[in-house]
């Protein structure tokens, strides 16, 4: 019989610890065995997946850097399972029976399927589009070109599914904005007539003045004592007298018509999307009297009169134009003035619309059709004596006055593009010829025959979403081309970043998919 040693018995010993032991599993999921504490390993893990880690000695504890990364289970003494939950790098430690220590450097990646998932999607959405999307460490970056701001956030939120994205899509740069003429037709028309009829008797005789009316219109003085010229208030009376019977009578009969018509064109052009105003008319000053610690002070405000609207058109998807817009026509009111200190402050008649209409291009709209009809009948009369058959007409005054205004607004908004350069501009023609220009050439700025070629395209044909949308925010527009430095001929567009492809991670040892 042979002697072993008992320095062979403790080398053998000493091999037998440090050959690692598989362990026999239930299942098929991936096994990996203990490293070195000196030379962490480098371990990856999909989302969703598990792989378990054997360890030749039993397990005393375990800890995870981020849990929230990855979930580290014991499944026995011997055994640690570990499941994915998000992607992202963490470490792994697992303290072993006698202090000796497994250090895992862990890396998770996303599921390869449901980022194929992401590709697959943005490509049925967007088939003209180049766009794409790689994944490193825990954060998706999105890279490509698309036409507009609506079509990024779409694409965006398609990507933000993975988790955490970030945006390094460009964007077409935009075409000029769309502009919008507005014809406001104003029709203020304002009809009045009235009659007036009444009869006022007066006599001296027997050196008394006697004077039979209505009251509703001033009777001629006679002359005092019977001599002298009666004394008539109003010129437009008729007057008869009988120098015989000393009696006198004034006819009221008169019938009067008023018209008054005002009318209105203004255009007013606003870009798609922006507010426009005009305003035809004045300005007023009126007293306000301050209170605090001004009180009884006064000071003088103004106020606007006159013809007004405003609109803010926008374009629809439909290809119509939607309309915010509110017409409005004032004027000075001396009939409801107040007098404050000797000044006499006129009131205001207003008549005012605000509302909300959608048309098409060259379509027009009634937005205000107002009908004013009053009519006021005023009869006086003395009793008893109006009521005498047919000379009781004589006792008796009638007033009728008849008031009729109509206002109507009509709208109508057109898509419209500024005047070509080499189409001649409209100008106006003078009643009478005004006196001659001081130089016989048109003052201008000179023409592009004088300046050189300006480029036709801009001068670049992609910008950075995030500049673009700040530039919006700002009220800029887009971004002034440049010439080219050598021949004068348009910059050449910066060319898109090429497509990033995102190349497949390597698996990692003992790691499930």
């Amino acid at each position: 019989m042979t002697r072993i040693s008992s320095t062979a018995i403790t080398l053998l010993a000493a091999c037998l610890c440090i050959l690692p032991l598989t362990g026999a599993a239930d299942d098929n999921s991936p096994r990996v065995q203990g490293p070195s504490a000196a030379a962490p390993e480098k371990l990856m893990l999909t989302v969703g997946k598990s792989m378990i880690i054997d360890s030749p000695v039993r397990i005393e504890r375990l800890a995870v850097a981020n849990e929230t990364l990855v979930e580290a289970v014991a499944i026995d003494p011997r055994q640690v399972l570990i499941n994915g939950k998000a992607a992202g790098e963490t470490s792994l430690i697992v303290w072993q029976q006698g202090g000796a220590r497994l250090v895992y450097d862990l890396t998770v990646r996303i599921s390869p399927v449901k980022l194929d998932a992401v590709r697959q999607e943005l490509a049925r959405e967007f088939p003209n589009e180049d766009i794409n999307v790689s994944f490193e460490n825990d954060t998706a970056f999105v890279r490509g070109t698309v036409k507009d701001v609506t079509s990024a956030n779409r694409v965006m939120a398609i990507v933000t599914t993975l988790g955490t994205a970030v945006n390094l899509l460009r964007v077409n740069v935009p075409p000029a904005d769309t502009q919008i003429l507005l014809k406001v037709r104003f029709a203020n028309v304002d009809r009045a007539a009235s009659t007036d009829l009444g009869l006022n008797l007066v006599s001296n005789a027997f050196n008394q003045t006697t004077s039979i009316g209505t009251g509703q219109y001033t009777a001629p003085l006679p002359p005092p004592n019977g001599t002298g010229a009666f004394s008539i208030s109003d010129a437009l009376n008729v007057l008869m007298f009988r120098n015989d019977i000393n009696v006198g009578a004034t006819i009221k009969a008169l019938e009067s018509k008023r018209l008054l018509e005002t009318l209105a064109e203004p255009n007013v052009l606003a870009t798609d999307g922006k507010p426009a105003d005009f305003v035809a008319g004045g300005e007023f000053p009126f007293p306000m009297v301050q209170g605090g610690a001004s009180v009884g002070a006064v000071t003088i405000q103004f106020r606007e009169f006159g013809i007004k609207i405003k609109f803010l058109p926008k374009t629809t998807p439909r290809g119509t134009i939607h309309l915010q817009v509110a017409p409005e026509v004032s004027s000075l009111d001396y009939a409801n003035a107040v007098t404050f200190q000797g000044f006499t402050i006129p009131a205001l008649s207003t008549r005012r619309v605000e509302t909300e209409v959608e048309l098409e291009d060259g379509q027009s709209f009634v937005i205000a059709g107002l009908l004013d009809q009053r009519m006021t009948d005023t009869l006086n009369k003395i009793p008893g004596l109006a009521n005498i058959p047919l000379l009781g007409k004589l006792f008796t005054s009638h007033a009728a006055a008849k008031n009729n205004s109509e206002l109507m607004v009509i709208v109508t908004p057109e898509i419209v593009r500024p005047i070509p350069a080499t189409q001649k501009i409209p100008e106006l023609v003078y009643p009478v010829p005004f006196l001659e220009h001081s130089s016989k050439i048109p003052m201008r700025t000179p023409n592009i025959e004088q300046t050189g070629p300006v480029p036709v395209k801009p001068a670049r044909e992609t910008m950075p979403l995030e500049e673009l949308i700040q530039q919006r925010k700002e009220g800029q527009a887009a971004p002034v081309p440049t010439m080219a430095p050598a021949t004068g001929a348009p910059a050449a567009p910066a060319a898109p970043p090429a497509p990033a492809g995102t190349a497949s991670p390597p698996k990692a040892p003992g790691g499930g998919e």
